[in-house]
């Protein structure tokens, strides 16, 4: 029998590690670095948020063949070809003179987020510990939900510091002396997929269109789709959200930088308590907390006296809510569809996930009036919310009613 709990901490650690700087020193430094960008390079604000938009895109179009790479068994080569990338366009974009350059370094840090980030990092886990991949996957969401509060701050105080340029060489040294060696070393003795998977047999190329076409997967997708919508449109206005809301602007500064922190609370009550809960139960319960906390804010303006504790309630059901979201979003590929296949099933939901984190932030914004501040936009995410929880309840009910 299979030990309890066999799963490598120190593995789990050292990707959690790698994970942080990641997320940490390419998806969260853009907004940083828009403005100085700008400044130095003559470009205006949409020439300039151009270039995240590129880098998601590219992100989304890669995640499928980086997907089969992995499930091929060559993850070793893909995360750490990914951390080595990732630190050449890190300092590239210290050189960079003009826009055409700054939009080639961002094209390839987009490639790069499809070979480092969680979805790579959440399949090599799924293979290596099939029995515990959830519980492994919890853990190593620990570290990496404080990127924004590590390092949003770090690269201001580099940049304060040594300017724009010099501050992303110092960023570059950590993807190149620290997250390529970890992933050349950590990463060692993959397990071995199966023959078919690996030698790419047709009839394996088929069976994976097969689960792309199934009702489950379908259903996960439209969930997964949905939910990210909803979680990236929200963060990308909280300021303006929580002003309209009548709470005091030391509140509106912290509460989006204490969000992080709330979120990571979320997966240690996950992991404190999974084991005394149905993970199907889980997987149900989860997602439900971001619609509530969406009527929680539709609630606000309707009682001035409860309105800053509706608000707070708000961030709070929604930081546990995204926080505990991540871990299901992981996982339910693997529990509902398939596991061998879950880093190639993952990587065919990478565009569509690209095309709704662009476009959500974006839609929100046009549905924002004078008259009624965000309350249209706030529906329709509820709506987007609830419609998202449904599919992946019809998901789950029909891959247990199979097995």
């Amino acid at each position: 029998m299979q030990a309890p709990f066999p799963i490598n901490l120190r593995l789990v650690g050292w990707l959690s590690l790698a994970q942080l700087i990641s997320w940490g020193s390419i998806f969260y430094t853009f907004a940083l670095v828009m403005a100085p960008v700008e400044r130095d390079l003559g470009l205006s604000r949409a020439e300039s948020s151009l270039a995240f938009s590129l880098a998601l895109l590219v992100e989304g179009l890669l995640a499928y063949p980086v997907g089969r790479w992995i499930d091929r068994g060559h993850e070793r080569a893909v995360m750490t070809g990914g951390s080595v990338l990732a630190g050449v366009c890190l300092l590239l974009q210290g050189s960079v003179t003009g826009m055409v350059g700054f939009y080639a370094v961002w094209a390839g840090l987009g490639a790069a987020m499809a070979a480092v980030l969680y979805a790579p990092a959440f399949a090599v886990v799924t293979r290596r510990f099939p029995l515990n991949f959830r519980r492994a996957i919890i853990l190593m969401t620990f570290l990496g939900g404080l990127a924004s509060t590590v390092f949003i701050p770090l690269t201001a105080w580099l940049m304060a510091l040594w300017g724009w340029r010099h501050a992303f060489i110092a960023l570059a040294a950590l993807h190149l002396l620290v997250c390529a060696p970890l992933h050349a070393l950590a990463l060692r003795g993959a397990p071995r997929p199966s023959p078919r998977v690996a030698a790419a047999d047709p009839q394996a190329v088929k069976g994976v269109t097969d689960f792309i076409l199934s009702a489950p997967f379908l259903l996960i997708g439209v969930f997964v789709v949905l939910l990210m919508a909803v979680t990236v449109a929200l963060p990308a206005h909280m300021v303006s959200l929580l002003r309209e809301n009548g709470l005091r602007e030391v509140w509106v500064i912290a509460i989006p930088a204490g969000i992080g922190v709330i979120q990571v609370l979320g997966r240690l009550l996950l992991y404190f308590f999974e084991h005394h809960v149905d993970p199907h139960l889980a997987n149900r319960l989860i997602p439900c907390l971001i619609p509530l906390g969406l009527l929680a804010l539709l609630a606000a303006p309707l009682s001035i006296d409860w309105q800053v504790g509706a608000v707070l309630l708000f961030v709070l059901l929604y930081g546990l809510g995204n926080g505990m979201l991540t871990i299901v979003k992981g996982t339910a590929i693997a529990q509902y569809v398939n596991r061998d296949h879950v880093a190639t099933l993952n990587g065919a939901l990478g565009l569509p996930l690209a095309l709704a984190r662009a476009a959500a932030p974006l839609l929100l914004g046009l549905l924002w009036t004078a008259q009624a501040g965000y309350t249209h936009g706030l529906w329709l995410l509820l709506a987007l919310s609830v419609v998202g929880v449904g599919a992946l309840m019809l998901a789950q009910q029909l891959a247990l009613r199979s097995r």
